[in-house]
């Protein structure tokens, strides 16, 4: 390690410790971020805000929303 990667580690010591301690993910949340930001690229051109929302809205509404942990 160099030093400025063992300095790293030690102030997030606790944090990475307790990563290994809980399995906690925030994959699900990054996947509708992910998915959120695609449907932006794609929608290029959407003349109506309200209209783009909705699609946003409706593709997360059928998604399935159930929580995992571990």
């Amino acid at each position: 390690f160099c030093p400025s990667s063992a300095q790293t580690l030690k102030n997030w010591q606790n944090e990475i410790l307790n990563s290994f301690r809980y399995n906690y993910s925030n994959g699900f949340l990054e996947g509708i971020n992910n998915l959120t930001k695609v449907m932006k690229r794609n929608a290029f051109g959407f003349r109506s805000f309200l209209r783009f929302r909705a699609k946003i809205l409706l593709t997360h509404k059928y998604k399935r929303m159930g929580t995992h942990i571990g």
